[in-house]
């Protein structure tokens, strides 16, 4: 069954182009177009796409209010959205990623990034890319004035605090497996106890908590 996929993005050729990779790739269904974020909400609504590509800057709603409408906290059935910038220019994926965006790419990412972002989301997951992630996540890690981290009303075990950093960092399931020297079924069930825990619906918000308390550091290590 293939995966379907709404892609939104004000600039045209940006968007043909993004709809245009992914309909090459075996697999892979784009569902519909949008030119705004008011226009992506109604048509994910309406088509219930498997993935939603969202850029951040869009007329109308932009992608942080639109990824909150349809992934935010107090939805009942958030969608998979995967959210584009550009690093340089967007100051607001650290806003998109706590409004409930599962990933995010750079638009510069190529077409193998793209299509592995878009996999990730379809299978529940989010893409932690370690170049990506250091750079964005430490840059937009400073919380909010007022803003504090959960705090663990349970600490963390010893091996839950590896397989945090482990995620956070990057490391798929199946690498910190390997690596702690543990089952996959463990691995699973040690990050459903530490989102449990400090209150994540993914591993962005995984690695975003990360940043926030201080375990990672901006160049990506503990």
């Amino acid at each position: 069954m293939s995966i379907r996929v709404l892609v939104a993005d004000d600039q045209d050729l940006v968007r043909t182009g993004l709809a245009m990779i992914l309909e090459a790739q075996p697999g892979i269904e784009v569902v519909g177009q949008a030119a705004d974020g008011r226009e992506a909400v109604e048509l994910a609504r309406r088509l219930r796409p498997d993935v939603c590509l969202f850029d951040i800057r869009m007329p109308g709603m932009d992608g942080i209010a639109a990824t909150r409408e349809l992934a935010g906290a107090g939805v009942d059935d958030p969608m998979a959205i995967v959210v584009i910038t550009t690093f340089d220019v967007d100051e607001y994926v650290y806003g998109a990623l706590k409004a409930g965006a599962r990933g995010f790419l750079l638009k510069d990412a190529g077409p193998d990034l793209l299509v592995q972002a878009i996999h990730a989301a379809a299978n529940g997951d989010a893409l932690i890319a370690p170049r990506i992630t250091a750079r964005l996540l430490a840059a937009f890690s400073d919380p909010p004035a007022g803003h504090t981290p959960v705090q663990l009303v349970d600490p963390l075990t010893t091996r839950e605090e590896q397989v945090l950093i482990a995620t956070a960092t990057g490391r798929t399931n199946a690498e910190i497996a390997t690596d702690l020297h543990i089952s996959l079924s463990t691995v699973k069930t040690h990050l459903t106890s530490v989102m449990g825990k400090i209150g994540a619906r993914n591993r962005v918000e995984i690695a975003i908590w990360a940043f926030e308390t201080g375990r990672i550091n901006h160049r990506g290590k503990s």
